[in-house]
């Protein structure tokens, strides 16, 4: 497939895409600095049409957070508490089986798990929660625990993060989810997450998480103080640790929320922003097999379009998502598997839902 190219300084990097070779950091910057978005789009279309048809996939499940109390104070958070501040809680065992009692339906497929880097609970609090999770719903995957929680857990016990893992592991943990990441630059941690995992510390939580058997999830946080050639860094640096392990099963590009549901569209990501970013990914990651719009951010008529910028997944039905939302998000906090699947047919794709690690439940 040949794809038209209308601004012909981009006509290298379609020849490039054409024989599979792998872009640059300078490519990158083209591919943001162009009017032409919708070349992009094809180039990213046409990229994804090669590893995934025309098939684009989503999950059931729910999001959990069972504690906001934090230690860090990342500049982009609107979800932590301190301890002892009005507001924060810790769910103990009993309230967390109730949270998702109240919630669950039998097509819910996993638990995704985000919280605070609590310092208020022993690490057994952690593992805890994992295992009442796996044992009461075996048939649910656990994604829990970022690249920074596990530094943060190992900081706190005075383990090795391989420990740690491997505590985890035991304990019921089936993957990472890809938060922490923001963007892997120390310029743009030190000034927005400073408390938090340095870049190397959250590329060797995911490494060692490969090297122990598990699949993971890469993220990164955009429309802050990065640069693009910044946000281009943080792509190649989970490109080149996936060359080494080929764990990342998907990058999930997120745009950053505001603290307030009141704040304007200045102070938002552009639709043409959000569009580009998920294209380039798809053609900076040709290492990646899946890139996922989240439509929590970006809602979901402009995920529906983003299907034709390079996506190959939408996430899923959350039931009650608090991160994004507590920061500006004005999407709803959930999404029915049948409001999924119009999205997909709605773009001319096949709605396929899955499980956690990309295997078939069924196609529509």
């Amino acid at each position: 497939m040949t794809t038209l190219v209308m601004d012909q300084s981009l006509q290298p990097i379609q020849e490039k895409i054409n024989r599979g070779e792998r872009l640059t950091i300078e490519d990158g910057l083209k591919l943001y600095e162009t009017s032409d978005l919708l070349t992009v789009a094809q180039m990213a279309n046409q990229v994804n049409e090669q590893k995934n048809g025309d098939n684009v996939y989503f999950i059931e499940n729910m999001y959990i957070n069972p504690t906001n109390v934090c230690e860090a104070s990342c500049g982009f958070c609107g979800f932590k508490r301190k301890p002892g501040e009005e507001g924060a809680y810790t769910m103990d065992s009993d309230e967390l089986l109730k949270y998702v009692e109240d919630r669950w339906n039998d097509n819910i497929r996993e638990f995704h798990i985000v919280g605070g880097h609590n310092p208020e609970v022993p690490f057994q609090y952690y593992l805890d929660t994992v295992r009442v999770l796996k044992e009461n719903y075996p048939q649910c995957s656990v994604k829990a625990y970022t690249g920074a929680e596990i530094e943060f857990f190992a900081r706190m016990t005075g383990m090795t993060m391989k420990e740690v893992l491997q505590q985890l592991v035991d304990a019921g943990l089936d993957t990472l989810p890809g938060g922490g990441a923001e963007i892997l630059t120390e310029r743009y941690r030190a000034k927005m997450s400073p408390e938090k995992a340095s870049t190397d510390q959250w590329l060797e939580a995911h490494e060692i998480a490969h090297n122990l058997g598990l699949k993971t999830h890469a993220t990164m946080l955009y429309g802050s103080i990065e640069t693009l050639e910044e946000r281009l860094i943080h792509m190649d640096r989970l490109r080149q640790l996936q060359d080494q392990t080929n764990g990342f099963m998907v990058f999930i590009p997120l745009a950053m929320q505001p603290k307030s549901v009141n704040a304007g569209l200045k102070r938002r990501t552009t639709a043409y922003d959000d569009l580009r970013t998920i294209a380039i990914s798809r053609l900076m990651l040709d290492n990646f097999d899946h890139i996922k719009a989240y439509w929590i951010n970006i809602g979901p008529q402009l995920t529906q379009m983003a299907l034709t910028f390079g996506s190959s997944d939408i996430h899923g039905t959350l039931i009650e998502e608090r991160i994004s939302h507590s920061a500006g998000a004005l999407t709803s906090q959930g999404i029915t598997r049948d409001e999924l699947q119009y999205l997909i047919k709605g773009a001319h794709k096949t709605p396929v839902e899955r499980d956690t690690f990309y295997n078939v439940i069924k196609k529509y």
